[in-house]
């Protein structure tokens, strides 16, 4: 079954596009995925268990790399399926 999920990241910081653009990196990493960035969103689609797995991994590395630098980040995700 294919997905969508649109993803906004919020990283509370200062110098925040770097951080976003990390996130952007990491979901673009899977080839089976169709990433669109935008100005306010991310929009990720696939097939369920991969659009997930990708998610899951990108927002765990950009919690864990905000954690590492004192920070916290907050994401909004709104899933849309099946397409």
């Amino acid at each position: 079954m294919d997905i969508g999920i649109d993803i906004s990241l919020y990283p509370l910081a200062e110098h925040f596009a770097p951080l976003i653009h990390e996130c952007i990196g990491r979901l673009s990493a899977y080839p089976a995925l169709k990433v669109v960035p935008g100005s306010l969103s991310t929009q990720v689609y696939g097939e369920y268990e991969q659009v997930f797995e990708a998610v899951r991994e990108a927002v765990r590395a950009t919690l864990e790399a905000r954690s590492a630098e004192g920070g916290k980040a907050a994401f909004v995700l709104k899933i849309l399926g099946p397409l």
